[in-house]
């Protein structure tokens, strides 16, 4: 089954980042949060990409086409680091399509735009490009395409409850003269 990754937006609340590189390639540990979300989807076989580009588009692009395995994997080195042989791969069975679907496209439009690279599809996965999670996407009692087959829908969404970001305030509040509780 195919993965459509909408990586093409401008990343406003990460601006401390979106400036210099865009949000899909913002660092978790030592890879972009866009490996692991690919990889996340790999673990359940499926391994043929549809990145929806847009913004900083050729960062994403040139991290993938410069990408280096020895950084993951473990690894023989021989003949004064002439050869070096993978005991193991992360992307060899990947493949990814990297579509520009424009700076300011909406993600219907984005959708639009891979529209031929799904065409025949029966079904195929779509995701934002921070949109990581930990829950079961097929397999076991619960998984995510299992629940949005039993829906009979012909489009379904998982999401989970959002976390405040701050905490709830207590305590007595004054204003314009007055006093009140939180």
């Amino acid at each position: 089954m195919k993965v459509v990754i909408f990586c093409g937006g401008l990343g406003m609340r990460l601006r401390e980042y979106s400036e210099s590189i865009p949000k899909p390639m913002v660092p978790v540990g030592y890879r972009p949060i866009l490996w692991h979300l690919m990889r996340y989807y790999a673990h359940y076989g499926h391994k043929e990409f549809i990145l929806c580009l847009g913004y900083k588009a050729d960062s994403i692009k040139k991290y993938f086409l410069d990408y280096d395995e020895t950084v993951s994997n473990d690894f023989v080195m021989s003949n004064g680091g002439r050869t070096v042989d993978l005991l193991a791969s992360d992307i060899q069975d990947w493949q990814i399509t990297f579509v520009d679907t424009g700076i300011n496209s909406s993600i219907g439009e984005r959708l639009k735009a891979v529209e031929r690279h799904v065409a025949g599809e029966e079904e195929f996965l779509a995701n934002y490009s921070d949109g990581l999670t930990d829950l079961a996407l097929s397999g076991g009692d619960f998984s995510v395409c299992k629940a949005a087959r039993a829906a009979g829908k012909p489009l379904s969404a998982a999401r989970s409850r959002r976390r405040r970001l701050f905490g709830r305030a207590h305590g007595r509040f004054r204003s314009r003269g007055r006093s009140s509780s939180a």
